[in-house]
């Protein structure tokens, strides 16, 4: 009965230290900190190309890439099933998966993800959202 016991309290245990898989957690974006961060020139751990090096805030203004003037309103209809904050995340973690209409794909650093903490990443959505 003793080895039973010690059994299953050690097999609780591993089932407790397997945890249950990657939940991606919700930050909250600070905004303000996310300007700051697009207007940086370098950016992340790597020293990556900063938002502004590429996009303008200005409508009509297109340097490498996409103008983000009221890219908080657009984003909010970018892909039927997905919220703007969702659409901005994946558009800075993963770039090639909704390319701009007239701009190619892989040419947006691709390694934001690893780059910027996830705190970065809120922050810079949460200024994007702002963007109307």
């Amino acid at each position: 009965m003793r080895q039973l016991l010690v059994f299953f309290a050690g097999f609780a245990l591993l089932l407790t230290a397997c945890g249950g898989g990657n939940t991606p957690t919700t930050l909250t974006g600070d905004a303000t900190r996310g300007e700051a961060l697009f207007q940086q020139t370098t950016i992340g751990a790597n020293n990556a190309p900063g938002c502004v090096t590429c996009h303008s805030l200005e409508a009509g203004v297109t340097l490498v890439g996409p103008s983000q003037a009221n890219v908080g309103t657009r984003a909010a209809t970018a892909v039927e099933g997905q919220s703007a904050e969702q659409y901005l995340h994946e558009s800075i973690v993963n770039p090639d998966a909704h390319v701009a209409d007239g701009f190619t794909a892989g040419v947006m650093y691709p390694n934001y993800a690893k780059d910027l903490s996830e705190q970065e990443v809120a922050d810079l959505v949460a200024y994007l959202l702002t963007l109307k």
